[in-house]
């Protein structure tokens, strides 16, 4: 009966092997208390491909069996050092005598492995990633020649064949390079991964902070501009009285803002209530009229009663920021026109200016943070904004053309009891 070659098993063979090498990052990635084992960990993944690869072996000829059973445990020694590859040589020998029985040669040739191996794995480790893949290669290649020629002194019927000398000595090190490099690969993901995290939870406490200085700086401003106005000698105490109570109703917001930020770690249930849109806008616009006045814009409104819902202090620094993202488009004076129109569903706010207008480039990364068309800006009063509205279940629509004007448009929708 004529022999049966079943050299697929070489596909099985690496199958064993990746699948072992992506279950032990997987565990590493994702059960952050593995980490402490990684030794173990490594042991175990590393026993089954060579557990497997002499379960099913590649069938070099009629008279030789040989298997990819060496590159999990050169792995296994290489990353883990000498406790890893000393309980990888035990498993393997144990499973190799358990299956085929006892050979010396087997014997011999895994010691002269793990000792060379053990030796040079600390040189390993502090190789860079091209480094180590020249070092694998030359470490297969070696190791494959040394141990064949302790064969062939140590037995007389040892044959070396075309089959052998591509399965045993050429094949393993163009193995153990994809391996040692798919091995660097996922290490440095995963070392990626975790810096990114670090930087995501900084550029978060980063943009909070300016968040925060950019979205007092708005009632701050109107503060600065009433008490301009209260400069003035000729005030009645009535006018007086009035611009004391915007200074110390922006005070309460800029607190208030303050306080929603320092809550913003925390999940809280946002204050929904009734807005009246016109009152809102109207009061605003009063606000904003220092600010107006110092600019030289002149502030039309052509306001219809409208109702939706939201967060009241949300939507009012939300139109803050736009009034007065238009007012500071204008630097020598201009209109601003404040429209809105009712429909059966929805209100349509329009703000218009005959700014310096925006690029398509600026429309579309409208809303990012840390981008924005002023030269000290943040970006974070527009990223306000676009949340806000899309919290209320509204859309923004930007038309603009540099140097004639900018329109927003926002539509929300109207509450009905």
């Amino acid at each position: 009966m004529d022999f049966i070659y079943i050299n697929q098993n070489v596909l099985d063979n690496l199958f064993y092997i990746l699948i072992s090498i992506f279950v032990f990052f997987v565990l590493i990635d994702n059960f952050k208390t593995l980490k402490n084992y990684q030794k173990t960990l490594i042991t175990a993944c590393m026993s089954l491909p060579s557990i497997l690869c002499m379960k099913f072996p590649i069938y070099i000829d009629e008279y030789c069996v040989h298997d990819l059973r060496q590159i999990p445990f050169l792995i296994g020694i290489l990353y883990g050092g000498w406790p890893v590859g000393a309980a990888l040589l035990i498993i393997s020998l144990a499973f190799r005598f358990f299956i085929y029985g006892f050979n010396s040669l087997t014997l011999i040739v895994y010691i002269v492995i793990f000792i060379i191996t053990a030796l040079l794995s600390k040189k390993f480790s502090m190789f860079n990633r091209k480094n180590k893949l020249i070092f694998s290669i030359l470490l297969s290649l070696g190791l494959g020649i040394l141990t064949t020629s302790i064969a062939v002194i140590i037995t007389d019927s040892f044959r070396v064949t075309e089959a052998y000398m591509f399965y045993f000595i050429f094949l393993p090190p163009v193995v153990l390079f994809f391996v040692v490099y798919i091995i660097e690969i996922l290490r440095d993901a995963i070392s990626i991964k975790s810096k990114i995290v670090k930087l995501e939870k900084m550029e978060v406490v980063s943009q909070l902070a300016a968040s925060i200085s950019h979205e007092v700086r708005n009632p701050l401003t109107v503060v600065k501009g009433f008490i301009d106005l209260l400069k003035a000698p000729n005030l009645s105490q009535e006018v007086r009285d009035q611009y004391f109570q915007h200074v110390v109703r922006e005070l309460k917001s800029a607190e208030t803002i303050i306080s929603d930020y320092l809550a913003y770690a925390k999940p809280a249930t946002d204050d929904i209530g009734i807005i009246l849109i016109d009152r809102e806008i109207r009061s605003i616009i009063e606000m904003t009229k220092p600010l107006a006045n110092m600019k030289s814009v002149k502030i039309s409104e052509e306001l219809v009663p409208g109702i939706t819902r939201g967060n009241i202090q949300h939507f009012k620094q939300c139109f803050l920021n736009l009034i007065k993202n238009s007012i500071e488009a204008m630097p020598n004076g201009g209109e601003l026109s404040l429209v809105t129109f009712a429909s059966k569903f929805d209100i349509i706010i329009e703000i218009s200016d005959n700014g310096v207008g925006m690029s398509k480039e600026q429309i579309n990364r409208f809303g990012e943070p840390y981008y924005s068309t002023k030269e000290k800006g943040t970006g974070l009063g527009s990223m306000v904004v676009v949340k806000t509205i899309e919290t209320m279940n509204g859309k923004i629509k930007i038309n603009s053309v540099l140097n004639k004007g900018t329109t927003i448009r926002i539509t929300l929708p109207i509450y009905t009891s």
